[in-house]
């Protein structure tokens, strides 16, 4: 339930409707606002995405798909 909350938050926040209507304020002179949030959410998806990979990968399913490959005499790669 937590994760779903998580992603949910993460989907609302992708909707940066505060940042459309003006490039202003520039970050460090050059960069506008929009983008630099835009920068920040993707780094922070990154995260999101590797704790998701970590917790709820099937490893059930790629443990058969290498055990089917291992009986076929192909190996693991």
């Amino acid at each position: 339930m937590a994760t779903a909350l998580v992603l949910l938050a993460f989907f609302a926040l992708h909707q940066d409707v505060w940042f459309w209507r003006s490039a202003e304020p520039l970050l460090f002179g050059v960069l506008p606002v929009g983008l630099a949030w835009h920068a920040g959410y993707t780094l922070a998806v990154s995260v999101v995405m590797a704790i998701l990979v970590r917790r709820a990968w099937p490893a059930h399913l790629e443990d058969a798909a290498g055990e089917a490959s291992r009986r076929a005499g192909r190996g693991d790669a």
